[in-house]
């Protein structure tokens, strides 16, 4: 019974020491999107996607999932996006 007390303290430093990183690991939800018709890659977080709404907006599309859309369309929202810097 000594032994389990003696590593409890130990134990629950680590986890409050721990915590911090947990909690930003889980605080937003990042996906890399590979280009290829520019050969680079884009950071798929909230601000990409209000890009991609305004693009759908301007477009006078309905919205969809940018991974369903046609090669052709993905590639004129690249051609968009790569034209609003």
């Amino acid at each position: 019974m000594h032994t389990r007390s003696k590593w409890l303290p130990s134990l629950l430093m680590a986890s409050i020491l721990a915590l911090p990183a947990v909690i930003i690991g889980c605080a937003e939800h990042t996906t890399r999107v590979y280009d290829p018709y520019y050969s680079d890659y884009h950071v798929w977080d909230r601000n990409e996607v209000v890009y991609y709404q305004r693009w759908e907006g301007e477009t006078h599309r309905d919205h969809k999932d940018f991974n369903r859309r046609n090669a052709d369309e993905q590639k004129e929202y690249w051609n968009w996006r790569h034209s609003q810097h």
